[in-house]
């Protein structure tokens, strides 16, 4: 018989759990972004802002499924194993996600992103260099909301405004070192020159010529200093 054994939090913050993802973003870590950002909620409610990071998390697991259900495959097992756990509205969902706001996530991916390979990992360096590759996505659709529309626009033949993304990513493990996004009006090339800071003599940029702002080849000026200097190896994800 094989039986699984899992650790959660208690009471109300049970259902900030996302198995194995909560090993590589701890509790700990999720509350000293709450606080840095001034996030952390006033009253404890049967939704802290704890739970709300892991909800949102649980969201780009499963993009196509909508709030309810989204919650749901959050907290089954916690379910599955008998633990009391709220069942808020939808509405109650939306409302956790606007009080969280931006700032924590945004904080989040500062902290995480980052090159994972080490030295020895095979497929992601040329000779010394660390190779990286520019990739961008333009048809990402927002809710044609009166704000989207006005910001980014209305999209083709009256369709849903776009939103262009553009990534830095460690070729090999696809690890996120950096991403940008806005206007399809403004193009990849300008949105892949606002993530260059992310590179050093140590990185080797690959891409189309369409999305990769300089020659594939290895920079020969040392970029502005920043949280990614050198693209070093990112250490356990700072967890």
């Amino acid at each position: 018989m094989v039986t699984r054994e899992f650790t959660v939090a208690s009471g109300r913050f049970a259902p900030g759990h996302l198995g194995e993802l909560t090993q590589v973003i701890p509790f700990d870590l999720v509350d000293a972004v709450l606080d840095e950002t001034h996030c952390v909620q006033r009253r404890l409610r049967d939704l802290p802002s704890r739970v709300g990071v892991y909800f949102l998390l649980a969201m780009c697991l499963f993009p196509e499924d909508g709030y309810r259900l989204v919650w749901s495959k959050l907290t089954a097992a916690l379910t599955g194993a008998g633990l009391e756990v709220a069942e808020p509205t939808a509405k109650a969902l939306r409302d956790l996600r606007r009080r969280l706001g931006t700032e924590p996530m945004k904080r989040l991916f500062d902290i995480l992103a980052g090159p994972l390979a080490r030295p020895t990992t095979p497929g992601v360096r040329f000779g010394p260099l660390r190779m990286v590759s520019f990739d961008g996505c333009s048809s990402i659709k927002l809710p044609d909301t009166e704000r989207n529309v006005e910001w980014f626009g209305p999209g083709s033949r009256g369709g849903y405004p776009m939103l262009e993304l553009m990534t830095l990513v460690e070729t090999g493990t696809r690890a996120l070192i950096g991403a940008v996004f806005g206007t399809p009006s403004d193009g990849e090339t300008s949105y892949a020159r606002r993530l260059l800071h992310h590179l050093s003599p140590t990185c080797w940029p690959c891409g189309t010529r369409a999305s990769t702002p300089t020659p594939s080849s290895p920079p020969s000026t040392t970029p502005e200093p920043s949280s990614w200097a050198d693209c070093a190896p990112t250490a356990a994800l700072r967890s």
